[in-house]
C-alpha cells in the first residue's frame, strides 16, 4: 500500500512540474497558430500589473493596441520604441500615433546604427516584448493584420529569468539610443 501512495504522489509530482514547465513556454506558427497567439499576446498584455516594454518594427493590429491603452489606463506603464522610419513611412496606419497620446504610454523612435560608408542607418527590427519583467515575447512576427492573417511567422514566449533580464537591459540600452515620440 506504501509503494502505491508513493507512485501516487510521484506521478502527482510529475503532471505538475509537466504542466508548469508547459505554462512557462510556448510557441506559435503563424498564420496557422494566429488565434491561440493574438490570444496569447493580448492575455500577457491584460495579465501585466506593473509594466509592459516592447520593440517593434511596424505596429498596426488594432485589437493588441486597444488592449495595451486599456493597460494603460490601470496604470500600467507601457514603453514602444519603434523604428524610425516605420513611424514616418506609415503615418496614416502605424498605431504609434494613436498610442503616442495616451497616459501611461511611451514610445520612442530609434534610428539604427550607421554603415561603414555613412550613407545608411540600419533599422530596428526586434519584435519584442516584456511583461512585468519576467514574461518575454519575441519572434519574427510584427504586431501587423498581416503577420497574423497572410505571413509565414513565429513567436515565442517564455518566462525564463536570464533571458527576461538580458532582454530588461537591452531595451533600457536602445532607450537611451532613442528619441521619445510625441
Amino acid at each position: 500500500m506504501r509503494k502505491k501512495i508513493n507512485l501516487f504522489y510521484l506521478i502527482i509530482v510529475f503532471i505538475s512540474l509537466s504542466t508548469s514547465a508547459l505554462a512557462k513556454e510556448s510557441f506559435y506558427l503563424l498564420p496557422k497558430d494566429a488565434d491561440i497567439a493574438l490570444k496569447a499576446i493580448i492575455d500577457s498584455i491584460d495579465q501585466s500589473k506593473k509594466s509592459i516594454k516592447i520593440t517593434i518594427y511596424n505596429f498596426t493590429h488594432k485589437k493588441i493596441a486597444k488592449s495595451l491603452k486599456k493597460a494603460a489606463a490601470r496604470g500600467v506603464k507601457v514603453e514602444i520604441i519603434f523604428d524610425e522610419r516605420t513611424t514616418k513611412q506609415q503615418k496614416k496606419i502605424s498605431l504609434i500615433y494613436y498610442l503616442a497620446k495616451y497616459k501611461n504610454i511611451t514610445t520612442y523612435r530609434l534610428k539604427g546604427k550607421i554603415s561603414k560608408n555613412k550613407k545608411y542607418h540600419g533599422i530596428m527590427h526586434l519584435k519584442t516584448a516584456l511583461f512585468d519583467h519576467n514574461k518575454v515575447l519575441f519572434g519574427s512576427a510584427n504586431w501587423s493584420n498581416s503577420a497574423f492573417s497572410r505571413n509565414y511567422e513565429l513567436i515565442y514566449i517564455t518566462k525564463d529569468y536570464a533571458i527576461s533580464k538580458k532582454f530588461n537591459k537591452y531595451f533600457e540600452e536602445m532607450k537611451k539610443n532613442s528619441k521619445q515620440f510625441k
